[in-house]
């Protein structure tokens, strides 16, 4: 049986264009189990050579993002005597850029190298988070803290986009939840790196622990980043490591799945249009802005952790096992859900979940129960936040820059919430902070019921599309 699609508009690049559409047209002559079998090879091609390194540049992106929360373990706060507020600004402040370059920075790699975009991205990261080790007050934490925000944005959105690129339906949670994983992980290595340096490095030089976690990380981000360049892939239809035969597989794939596929090319500003006009889209926000309201703890975790009565090293060691569950419940939930072809459930369960651990939290200081709380919130809120993310491209599929501008747009809205969200745990609601978790509980409740709504009209939807096809 032969496999057939309708042909797309082919992308006029600079790799081998003929010989790839030449390839392109074979495919038809190929029977099931043979384009099977290659298409099978492909996949694993493309998962070796994307999957490790977009892994190891997230876990270094979130090392460096959230580098202060075990900063202020370190005694960052007493260093740069800060007061009041002061700390949560300098948190939240870094949201306030990576919000304005989500969408920009998104429509612009549609017409770029990713490879080259994301990777200079995080030279530049890289170098502004060094700077970090530099800063002797507050304006100027204040101050690289913004830049750092402007200039880590490309790089979530634009990951998400690229596996998208890559990736059919059925493969994005899986995928998306690997990519996630680095997230969650980076808050465990975090913690451990944190000891490490504090251990070993605290007062080396005359510098205090903080400053050479910084120089640290930063210079781990910097040489993967050069990695990076020569290995991250571009789009299947140019990318230089694949046969001509693989390109037209990985594009026919992607046509196959969705009726689309990202040789074709459309206007930026309509494809931004569409998705702002797409009540689906609106929704998804909803879905993701809660989660992420409710996940901001992960910015106060070694400071939860440091509440449990434990000396410097042995908080930071602590903060790592909750991260580890987390990012398992994580990979078992995206697995199935693929597995399975269900969203709505593996959103809703692992929430509710997470909305018991706020409410533990709230309610006792005990010690076990405390830390117990760590590992349902975690595990509860982003366990199926990589579902919700898969969600997007499933349910907005084409065209290429509607895509692209609906991950952005998500993002950005979801982001928001990093921005108010760390006033809701000011060091005077220690070591309970009541307030905010009776907030994360009710933040749970709102994505559960915003997850349901989308899954009932995209049901409708479903529909009216039978009926239109009977």
């Amino acid at each position: 049986m032969a496999v057939t699609a309708t042909h797309p508009q082919v992308y006029r690049g600079s790799h081998g264009t003929s010989g790839f559409q030449e390839q392109y047209e074979a495919l038809d002559l190929l029977n099931a189990r043979e384009y099977a079998a290659k298409e099978k090879k492909l996949v694993r091609k493309i998962d070796i050579r994307l999957m490790p390194l977009l892994f190891a540049m997230i876990v270094l992106n979130y090392l460096d993002r959230n580098a202060l929360a075990n900063a202020r373990v370190q005694g960052i706060e007493k260093s740069l005597s800060l007061k009041g507020t002061e700390f949560n600004t300098a948190i939240s402040v870094l949201f306030a850029g990576y919000i304005a370059l989500q969408i920009p920075s998104n429509m612009i790699i549609t017409r770029v190298r990713p490879s080259l975009y994301l990777s200079g991205c995080m030279i530049i990261w890289g170098v502004v988070s060094g700077l970090t080790a530099t800063v002797h007050n507050y304006a100027g934490l204040v101050a690289v803290r913004f830049f750092l925000g402007l200039v880590e944005a490309p790089y979530f959105p634009g990951a998400l986009f690229l596996l998208s690129s890559w990736y059919t339906r059925k493969e994005l949670a899986l995928r998306t939840s690997i990519l996630y994983a680095g997230s969650l992980l980076s808050g465990g290595f975090g913690g451990l790196v944190g000891a490490g340096v504090q251990y070993g490095l605290d007062g080396v030089r005359g510098l205090p622990s903080w400053r050479w976690l910084f120089i640290i990380e930063a210079a781990v981000t910097v040489f993967v980043a050069a990695l990076s360049l020569v290995i991250l892939p571009d789009f299947p239809h140019t990318t230089k490591f694949l046969s001509n035969e693989e390109r037209a597989i990985a594009t026919r794939r992607l046509q196959d799945d969705s009726g689309s596929n990202d040789t074709e090319r459309g206007s930026m500003m309509s494809g931004m249009k569409m998705a702002f006009l797409d009540y689906k889209v609106w929704i998804l926000a909803l879905i993701i802005i809660t989660k992420t309201s409710a996940g901001a703890v992960t910015q106060f975790i070694p400071t939860l952790v440091s509440t449990l009565g434990y000396n410097k090293v042995a908080s930071l060691l602590l903060v790592a096992p909750p991260y580890v569950f987390a990012t398992l419940v994580a990979l078992a939930v995206s697995h199935n859900s693929d597995r399975v072809g269900e969203r709505c459930v593996h959103i809703v369960v692992p929430i509710l979940l997470g909305m018991v651990g706020y409410i533990i939290a709230a309610a006792t200081v005990n010690f076990a129960a405390r830390y117990l709380s760590l590992f349902l919130m975690l595990a509860g809120v982003y366990g199926s936040y990589n579902v919700a993310l898969a969600w997007i491209s499933s349910t907005l599929p084409r065209p290429i820059e509607k895509r692209a501008a609906a991950i952005a747009f998500v993002n950005t809205v979801g982001n928001f919430a990093q921005i108010y969200s760390p006033y809701m745990y000011p060091s005077t609601d220690g070591p309970r902070y009541l307030a905010a978790m009776i907030a994360n509980a009710c933040f749970c409740l709102a994505c559960v019921a915003a997850t349901i709504l989308l899954r009932v009209f995209l049901l409708r939807e479903n529909e009216k599309l039978e009926a239109i096809e009977v």
